[in-house]
């Protein structure tokens, strides 16, 4: 798998409002993958959850995790990253929900009364499908 940086290629099919997937790992280790939006952050990805969605203990437990982004015009051409999160912290003015929720859908959160966390992933590892499979 490449290392970083990202190449501007990758980089520039991250920056997109692509469908993903998200994966976390159980206690047990049972690896658990769910749809998701992220925003690619510098050399990070950032991700962010309600506070009961089992992913966030999950994060808490374990930092690993994986994600993939499928290119939203052509599904496969693909961005699979292995990382781990680095920092989890309480959005607390809903800044970092409505960041994604712009980004996918062209307006600020609808959703204004549960508690929401932004975390960061690190990302040790790429490889990339597809139109950037020579990145």
């Amino acid at each position: 798998m490449p290392e970083l940086p990202l190449p501007p290629a990758v980089r520039e099919m991250l920056s997109k409002p692509n469908p993903a997937v998200i994966t976390t790992l159980q206690k047990s280790g049972q690896p658990v993958s769910v749809a998701t939006w992220y925003l690619l952050d510098g050399d990070r990805i950032v991700v962010n959850m309600d506070e009961s969605r089992v992913r966030l203990k999950h994060l808490r437990n374990d930092p690993r995790v994986s994600l993939t982004a499928t290119d939203a015009d052509n599904w496969y051409t693909h961005v699979s990253i292995v990382g781990h999160v680095v920092d989890i912290r309480p959005d607390e003015d809903l800044s970092g929900i409505d960041a994604q929720s712009i980004h996918y859908g062209g307006k600020p959160y609808p959703t204004r009364d549960s508690p929401r966390w932004d975390a960061w992933i690190e990302i040790d590892r790429w490889h990339a499908w597809g139109a950037l499979k020579d990145a």
